[in-house]
């Protein structure tokens, strides 16, 4: 595949025509060679989306509405395709990234129901005479900057929402996955967005900090969001702060799962595959520790054990649940992981081997604060088993960590696990449901080194518009002097 840069609604060369590849995390090969934007070519990209946004921002709702409905049914038209870019390039499996473009597509559909509900307020005045109101006001040129794990469903939450209200959006696309965020671009384009409220450009991964760096600068840009690791995004706040922008950051996580031993052990087991090994455990929310009460944990963890040991791994172009992580450097970790565990009293009970970059599903059980596995983000298919006496040491050892983002919790007792629940500290938090999950209408975001702010719903209607106080007046009021 070749890609190029979308700019202005159009389809442009880099500079000197740069380009680089990305090459199948699975077999080697180019996936894709993709235009290597310049500093120039970000700003230009920039200076489109700002000379759109007049017009788009006067743009009605009924009007903005409509075309995001009509970019969902082009991305949806688009999933044969995407799933195909999303296979090579980031070594996901085919259902992965056809639940990608539903989402996707549901995100946009969302998004568009959205346009009639950035209301502001009537309030009470205590000048005599006059209507005070807050209104909300589009932003500008909004910057989204979208990572390769879930490249569909994040890159459009990346500028859906700042779209439908009234801004015009820059998406960076991921290094990794260059041709699969470009579909989301090219799907705005076919539904017949105005030149400039939209644009995409991709970038040589060493050049990335400096553009990065230059757009956040970029006089045209006044907000930025970033899905992707905690480390960048410090780097991503501090300099946005130093430019006074706004920010809104949705970074790492080591996500508990909570099993109370009054827990249905069938229903905890397939909660726990489904939210340690979909798409490999490379999601922010997968489960990174599973947390169980001794009362039931031989049991569930002789259960886990046997569903995780069943879960086929390979060539996601077969029939697997598992397939590829994203670069050898990532599968690598793995056996760093699991040789640390081991080496200080961990015991592997399923999987435990890797092939390249396709990595077994892998439970490691007896693990205690010493090993990495603990602490450290894994995001891929190696989780931590943690045994627990009480419901206070469950919670104590779901809060142990830096992260924030999401959490479960499964038990037969509601009220005790609302109890549990309401201790735990992240941004989501489910009862007797994955970690894993996400829909388009909800508040999602973290807390502590998750990062900060929501997307989603009418929650991402705060973060993509400023409030303006407005009011009208008696002109002939009276004034002291």
């Amino acid at each position: 595949m070749n890609t190029s840069l979308l700019i202005a609604g159009q389809d442009m060369p880099a500079t000197n025509n740069q380009t680089y590849q990305r090459h199948d995390p699975v077999t080697g090969e180019v996936a894709t060679t993709a235009a290597a934007a310049s500093v120039e070519d970000a700003l230009k990209a920039a200076r489109a989306a700002a000379a759109a946004y007049p017009a788009w921002s006067a743009t009605g709702p009924s009007e903005r509405r409509a075309l995001l409905m009509k970019a969902a049914d082009a991305l949806e038209a688009s999933t044969d395709r995407i799933i195909q870019c999303m296979i090579t390039e980031t070594g996901s499996t085919g259902p992965w990234a056809g639940f990608n473009c539903m989402l996707g597509a549901g995100i946009l559909r969302e998004a568009a129901a959205m346009t009639t509900q950035i209301t502001g307020e009537i309030i009470p005045a205590n000048k005599p005479g006059t209507l005070s109101m807050a209104q909300r006001k589009s932003l500008g040129v909004c910057l989204g900057i979208a990572p390769w794990n879930a490249p569909v469903i994040l890159g459009v939450r990346a500028v859906a929402m700042a779209i439908a209200c009234g801004n015009t959006a820059i998406l960076k696309s991921s290094e990794l996955c260059p041709a699969t965020h470009l579909a989301i671009g090219e799907a705005f384009r076919e539904a017949g967005f105005p030149e400039g409220v939209m644009n995409v450009i991709s970038n040589d991964p060493a050049d990335a900090a400096e553009i990065v760096a230059a757009l956040i600068a970029a006089p045209e840009v006044r907000h930025i969001n970033f899905t992707g690791s905690t480390s960048v995004g410090r780097i991503i706040a501090v300099k946005a702060a130093e430019q006074l922008k706004p920010v809104l950051l949705e970074l790492g996580g080591k996500a508990p799962l909570v099993i109370l031993d009054d827990a249905d052990v069938q229903a905890a087991v397939n909660g726990a595959a489904f939210g340690s090994f979909m798409n490999q455990g490379q999601i922010c929310m997968s489960t990174e520790r599973v947390i169980v009460q001794e009362g039931i944990a031989d049991e569930f963890i002789a259960a886990f054990a046997a569903k995780a040991n069943a879960l086929p791994a390979g060539n996601p172009r077969e029939k697997v649940v598992l397939g590829s992580l994203v670069t050898s450097a990532a599968a690598e970790k793995m056996d760093a992981l699991i040789a640390d565990a081991i080496a200080k009293g961990g015991k592997v009970i399923a999987g435990g081997k890797r092939n390249g970059t396709i990595v077994e599903a892998t439970l490691i059980d007896n693990v205690t604060p010493d090993m990495r596995i603990y602490s450290e983000e894994s995001f891929g298919p190696v989780k931590p088993i943690i045994r627990v006496s009480s419901d206070q040491e469950a919670i104590d050892v779901a809060n142990d960590t830096a992260y924030g983002l999401s959490a479960a919790v499964y038990s037969n007792n509601i009220q005790r696990a609302l109890a549990v629940a309401d201790q735990i500290e992240s941004g989501i938090c489910h009862i007797n449901g994955p970690t894993v999950a996400d829909e388009a209408q909800m508040p999602f975001g973290g807390v502590k080194d998750s990062g900060y702010g929501r997307f989603g719903g009418k929650a991402a209607i705060d973060a993509f518009t400023s409030v303006r106080w407005v009011t009208i007046e008696d002109p002939h009021q009276h004034f002291p002097f």
